[in-house]
């Protein structure tokens, strides 16, 4: 059984970093393609960043520039580097093993002013 366990919750000041992990349990990762997603309003999840078994990566626009998507394959973790933060970049972010369509618990960031 496929498990994403993610880093605990945050609280930070605006225009701090703050780094993200998540750590994949019971499956091979190398290969897997990982991804960040915020819980939308309604539910849903926005897309934030992606990284593919060989390191290509891709983006949301509001992040290009701000934020990193990185993995260890040695820890089978992926990472989501998150600098000069926004109030706006407040909410719950969810890893996803998108190769297998398993997510993580999710981790609430929350950036005050």
């Amino acid at each position: 059984q496929v498990q994403l366990v993610e880093s605990g919750e945050a609280l930070v000041q605006a225009g701090k970093s703050l780094t993200l992990s998540c750590e994949v349990r019971g499956r091979l990762f190398s290969a897997d393609t990982m991804g960040w997603y915020r819980r939308a309003p309604d539910g849903g999840h926005d897309f934030v960043a992606l990284i593919s078994g060989d390191g290509l990566t891709t983006y949301h626009d509001s992040v290009k520039g701000r934020f990193t998507i990185s993995r260890d394959n040695t820890k089978s973790t992926a990472f989501l580097h998150m600098n000069r933060l926004k109030p706006g970049d407040t909410g719950r972010y969810q890893c996803k093993d998108i190769t297998v369509g398993s997510w993580g618990q999710g981790t609430q960031v929350t950036v005050s002013s």
